[in-house]
């Protein structure tokens, strides 16, 4: 009996980690129910996203010349030329704990780990990752209790929790940008479809609140039987095993308060609109998909805060699309070879053109204020490495897109004039949705130029 019923348990944890049970309102209504809001002077909120891309840039075709509003844009940017108002770059932030120190090689694994929480990770395979709360779940922690998801994570990878990746980090650390806590990674949704799901419910516009309020229903009597049972399998089970238990009921929990927070929301609303198919075969329609459901998101003021991880550092993706057939991560070794330099150049233009796509599709959407959705957002676009040849860890390529809600002032290229933490940005990001944290990371200020 007793190994029917962890069985059970166990494989009823996956029913109750994957529904959804979360939907959305709008940021009037929740005004009108007297919640505070992180939001602009005319009342719209303002939404922070976290893009990142792998492998470093080629510099010389990426930063621009000049500085302030008169510089001249580089080739690898040119797709974003004509957004060149609504965004601004921002050169020499530093991770300084993404060098190698007494761990050694892993820089990688390391440049996705500290981008977001400014933390370098214990080297381990094993159990016993370490890294620290990332930037985006800070902000989470703060507001998300004002949208029905708290956050959004996104990845075009498959999810990796586990098993060694680089130099004997484990790959929980690079294939994961968000961090709830030092040793639990917020893990990322590559699906569209599965993500659209989540946001708005399953089944045919017209359909998904009846559906949601069955599963609702039954995720209410799924739980219930989960905790009755868990209270009889812990008194049974060795140290370990009442760890393991206890990690799986936490989740529970968190569920039970979704549930909570989604009656409180109300009704699920309807888009009007299919569910993308799944997983489309070409990259670039797979992260324009992705973008799609960060504007939904925001745009149903569903959440505040999501990350997008379009690939892993050190991802050996191909292009052929593009006429790249070696792969990125083989390619960013180029050791000043022209040709390679070249075909890593075009990588470069590939995922502005995707960035290009996402800021056209927030600049035309609407937001309750009547300005735009970028206008009312803080779109971080960057990696954790500058020179993937050389594995450099300072000087990062960082564009801070959208106006912030009217408190940034975009057009321009500045550049710090010496390694200076990138964490400072975030801190100043927080402090513009109104979280009066005083530092993040390895933080040492705010940045002024914004």
């Amino acid at each position: 009996m007793q190994t029917d019923r962890r069985r059970f348990l166990q494989g009823l944890g996956a029913a109750v980690a994957l529904p959804a049970f979360e939907s959305f309102t709008t940021s009037k209504a929740m005004a009108a129910a007297g919640t505070k809001l992180a939001t602009n002077a005319a009342g719209a909120p303002i939404r922070t996203a976290f893009l990142y891309v792998p492998n470093g840039v080629i510099a010389d075709r990426w930063y621009p010349e000049g500085t302030g509003s008169d510089f001249k844009i580089a080739e690898s940017m040119k797709p974003i030329e004509s957004f060149r108002n609504d965004f601004q770059i921002i050169s020499k932030f530093e991770h300084k704990n993404g060098w190698a120190g007494p761990d050694g090689a892993g820089d990688h694994a390391r440049a996705n780990a500290t981008i977001l929480t400014g933390q370098r990770p214990r080297k381990t395979a094993g159990a016993d990752i370490k890294l620290g709360v990332s930037i985006d779940q800070v902000m989470a922690n703060h507001i998300g209790d004002q949208t029905r998801f708290p956050s959004l994570e996104l990845s075009c990878d498959g999810v990796r929790k586990s098993g060694t990746c680089d130099s004997g980090y484990s790959c929980a650390y690079q294939y994961n940008l968000s961090w709830r806590s030092e040793t639990t990674p917020m893990t990322p949704e590559s699906n569209p479809r599965l993500i659209f799901e989540r946001l708005f419910g399953s089944g045919k516009p017209g359909e998904r609140q009846r559906n949601y309020e069955i599963r609702k229903s039954q995720q209410k009597s799924i739980l219930d039987f989960v905790m009755d049972d868990a209270l009889y399998l812990e008194k049974q089970l060795g140290r370990n095993d009442q760890q393991k238990l206890d990690e799986y009921l936490t989740g529970v929990r968190d569920i039970e308060k979704q549930i909570e927070k989604a009656e409180r929301f109300g009704p699920l609303p309807d888009p009007g609109q299919d569910a993308p198919a799944g997983v489309p075969s070409s990259y670039k329609d797979h992260i324009r998909l992705m973008y799609d459901m960060m504007v939904l998101a925001f745009r149903t003021d569903s959440t505040r805060v999501a990350s997008f991880l379009l690939a892993h550092d050190g991802s050996n993706r191909t292009f052929k699309e593009i006429g790249v057939s070696e792969g990125h991560h083989s390619l960013s070794h180029h050791q000043s070879n022209a040709h390679k330099m070249d075909l890593l150049a075009r990588v470069d233009k590939f995922y502005m053109e995707q960035f290009a796509y996402f800021l056209d599709q927030l600049k035309k959407t609407k937001d309750i204020d009547g300005k735009s959705l970028l206008h009312n957002s803080q779109i971080v676009y960057c990696s954790g490495l500058s020179d993937g040849n050389r594995h450099r860890h300072n000087n990062l390529p960082v564009i801070m897109a959208g106006n912030g809600g009217g408190s940034y002032k975009p057009g321009k290229h500045t550049d710090l004039g010496k390694d200076t933490p990138m964490t400072n940005l975030f801190v100043s990001m927080m402090h513009n949705q109104g979280i009066q944290e005083g530092n993040f990371g390895d933080s040492t200020g705010e940045v002024s130029f914004l």
